[in-house]
């Protein structure tokens, strides 16, 4: 009798325990998740391609060849899918949307590379963009977010911002208006800004279209809506020789670029934009290991305290509830 009276209390035991880690099951779920691996799976992908346009002879004509590479490449790829299920009539207005958005975000990314370090360009840019993603996802969307991804992201914000000063804090506390002052930095911000832009666009717009079809056709923008404004002061040998000389790479970051943000439209699809704007920012530990190591850009030793902010703050949001 006192055996099964014990056995009884085990099984009580057991099904406390069992209730007691309940919440903890989700985020072990949420970690392992198709959501995250799609997430880390862009970070990697968009720090390549954004190394690559960094080593190009003339970043802006490397980036138009990029996107004219995809649209040539993937065109049968993107009549299949448009053949299968084509855009409904509202994803129309989020194509046009984010078709501007992307011209500019283009323009900005290519003359910040042009002026400024990939390690401080890099960060700075994606950095601005998931300050501003999580405030517009609320604001905007009537998204929610847990204490644990606001620390996280206050955490990757932190880190993207010691990644870029360290060194500088007091003279930016003195004088705010100096980091301006830095070669790319003003080009770096509007970025910023427009990834929060196309972010929040993007989030609605692959609930009309397929997320791959959608990542084709706004590939289109800079084919076609950044050429009139590169083509000025550039003589035809400078695309022609850009070619010549960088068309592997070209091809390569054509391909990853597109993978890169095609995985994050289809992470949309399955979760907050923000959650998973602000995670996606690990990919800067990725572009800043890649400017220092390949390019030998300089590092601040301090530095390393940024990088470790931005990992534990993306590991917070991603286990976030």
């Amino acid at each position: 009798m006192a055996g099964v009276s014990r056995s009884a209390q085990v099984r009580l035991d057991m099904s406390q325990l069992h209730n007691a880690l309940a919440p903890y099951r989700g985020i072990l779920v949420r970690m392992t998740g198709a959501t995250i691996a799609l997430v880390l799976l862009s970070a990697f992908a968009h720090a390549s391609w954004n190394f690559l346009i960094k080593r190009a002879d003339d970043a802006e004509v490397f980036t138009w060849w990029m996107a004219v590479s995809i649209n040539v490449l993937l065109l049968p790829f993107a009549v299949v899918l448009f053949w299968i299920n084509p855009p409904e009539s509202r994803g129309w207005i989020f194509l046009a949307a984010t078709w501007i958005l992307h011209v500019g975000y283009f323009i900005t990314l290519s003359r910040a590379y042009r002026d400024g370090d990939l390690s401080l360009v890099y960060p700075v840019a994606r950095g601005t963009g998931l300050l501003l993603i999580p405030i517009f996802g609320v604001v905007l969307l009537s998204e929610s977010m847990s204490f644990i991804a606001v620390l996280g992201v206050a955490g990757i914000a932190t880190g993207v911002f010691t990644l870029s000063w360290w060194g500088r804090f007091r003279s930016i506390a003195i004088n705010p208006l100096s980091v301006l002052r830095a070669p790319g930095m003003v080009y770096a911000l509007t970025t910023g800004l427009i990834i929060a832009g196309y972010s929040i666009v993007d989030k609605q717009g692959v609930q009309h279209v397929t997320p791959l079809l959608y990542m084709y056709l706004m590939a289109t923008s800079a084919t076609f809506g950044l050429l009139p404004f590169i083509v000025r002061g550039r003589s035809r040998s400078t695309f022609v020789n850009e070619w010549r000389n960088n068309s592997t790479a070209i091809v390569a970051g054509g391909l990853l670029q597109f993978a890169a943000y095609g995985m994050i439209l289809t992470a949309f699809t399955m979760s907050r934009v923000s959650y998973i704007g602000p995670f996606r920012e690990v990919g800067l530990l990725v572009g800043v290991a890649l400017g220092v190591f390949v390019l030998r850009e300089p590092f601040p030793g301090g530095r390393i305290l940024g990088a470790a902010l931005v990992a534990t703050g993306a590991i917070a949001v991603a286990v976030a509830p």
